[in-house]
């Protein structure tokens, strides 16, 4: 028998217009279209993608934090219907619950995670097991600089066979929020206050070169550093990382102009820049790849950064209009309704006046803003009172009260999907996670998001840039 194309959604609990994409390119055997409308045998079984045959590509992850940038590496989480460009990659989705898209797994694979924060690791290892077959992945609590001297020491630290390491190293000492010492920060590599007269490879500022001995020590085909937008105009900074990073093993890895990337333009509903570097292992690539990555203006074929799916500046050609605010944050209750720990709890700090920071209101209709680590007590208003300046005239004409945004809600700015458990109350093994840690783990993390689509964009060129393994 056949029905309408919605119909057939409706049974198969899909969109209308993932139904529609896959009659048109054929993927639907009996569609057809009649004048102007498509139908389809109502009998016909959904195609289900095939799983890529191809071997698990191995991820050490360093500052790896509550995971944000490793969630994105590996795929497999839900995600916001509006913040999918499906015109661009209609095979990005793989179920759709109720609004909501849940993203295919990658071929990338978490072994190895390390940060210094105890309560990252509570939070990263609650939600891997639960959600990525029991995380096999070993997360190590320790200062980076420890674990590269134990290594060297003698003591087996890292895995082998490592394909990529990924590492968002502190930002404190490059933010334009904070003083901006850059490679000189008065901070050691455990985070506290140090007292020598002149700052040392040791110093926080100077982790990436920690990051960089990893490296050295693990020779992964790719790495891809993060940091905050304003390292990249702080002096000279940007050019030193990359020709530090481009000198492990004697010239071995080449290492591609770092680029600013807004969040915003991969659907994530943030007013948030980070530079990412991304380097080559020169051993691996192919003589076509490395031609290709060493030219001055790179083919966009081989560009290893992931093309804009999302249009700040409204809805152009193939990209769709930036996700709004009020998108991000649709489903959720008030605080006193709900039964989610981490939408529950938000700070109570008054507001103090416009002249301080974080006592706006934020744009409903528009990008969220930067969620920062620091922000935790004077996170912005999710809604002002009248008499403060608020102008949200809907829920204050239902009687909401003013108050700032949720744990939960800038999660969900940040893209992390609802079953990441950010507050977790003290059982009887004592690991619990506070609403103000989790605040400033939220805030130092890597919109999942924006690391999916880095993570997608390297695996599709896998391939094109590595000389042919065996799979």
């Amino acid at each position: 028998m056949l029905v309408s194309l919605s119909e057939y959604a409706k049974s198969h609990d899909k969109s209308p217009d993932t139904i529609r994409r896959l009659a048109e390119s054929g993927k639907l055997v009996t569609a057809k279209k009649i004048g102007r409308n498509w139908v389809v045998d109502q009998d016909e079984k959904y195609p289900v993608k095939k799983r890529s045959s191809k071997k698990q590509l191995s991820v050490l992850s360093l500052f790896s934090g509550c995971g944000g940038l490793d969630l994105g590496f590996e795929g497999g989480f839900a995600t916001f219907r509006e913040a999918v460009n499906t015109d661009m990659y209609p095979d990005w989705i793989d179920k759709e619950p109720h609004g909501w898209v849940t993203l295919p797994k990658t071929r990338f694979k978490t072994v190895f995670a390390n940060d210094i924060r105890p309560d990252a690791e509570i939070a990263w290892s609650t939600y891997f097991k639960k959600n990525h077959n029991g995380a096999s992945a070993k997360y190590v609590v320790d200062s980076i600089v420890d674990l590269v001297k134990a290594h060297k020491g003698g003591k087996k630290v890292f895995p082998n066979n490592v394909d990529v390491v990924t590492g968002g190293f502190p930002c404190q000492d490059f933010s334009v929020a904070g003083k901006r010492l850059g490679l000189y920060s008065d901070k050691c590599h455990n985070g506290i206050m140090s007292d020598a007269e002149v700052p040392c490879v040791e110093n926080r500022g100077q982790l990436y070169m920690w990051m960089r001995e990893v490296i050295s020590i693990t020779r992964p085909k790719i790495f891809i550093a993060e940091n905050v937008k304003g390292l990249a105009n702080l002096d000279d900074v940007k050019s030193i990382i990359e020709d530090d990073f481009r000198s492990i093993g004697d010239d071995g890895y080449l290492v591609v102009d770092a680029r600013v990337l807004h969040a915003a333009d991969y659907g994530v509903p943030q007013n948030r820049e980070r530079v990412i570097f991304i380097g080559f292992n020169k051993s691996f690539l192919n003589k076509r790849a490395l031609k290709e990555l060493t030219s001055e203006i790179i083919n966009l074929k081989y560009d290893p950064y992931p093309p804009a799916t999302h249009s700040r500046s409204g809805g152009c050609r193939k990209l769709l209009p930036s996700t709004r605010l009020s998108q991000a944050l649709s489903g959720l209750d008030e605080p006193h309704l709900s039964s989610d720990l981490a939408q529950q709890k938000y700070s109570k700090a008054k507001y103090l006046g416009r002249h301080l920071q974080g006592q706006s209101e934020v744009k409903i209709d528009g990008l969220g803003p930067t969620i920062r680590a620091e922000h935790h007590g004077n996170i912005e208003f999710r809604r002002l009172s009248r008499d403060n300046g608020g102008k949200i005239d809907e829920e204050l004409d239902a009687g909401l009260e003013e108050r700032r945004l949720t744990v939960r809600e800038c999660a969900r700015i940040q893209t992390f999907p609802d079953d990441f458990d950010f507050v977790i109350l003290p059982k009887e093994d004592k690991r619990s996670l506070s609403a103000s840690n989790a605040y400033k783990l939220i805030g130092n993390a890597v919109p999942p998001l924006l690391g999916y689509h880095i993570a997608k964009r390297l695996e599709k060129n896998w391939d094109l840039y590595f000389k042919d393994e065996k799979r």
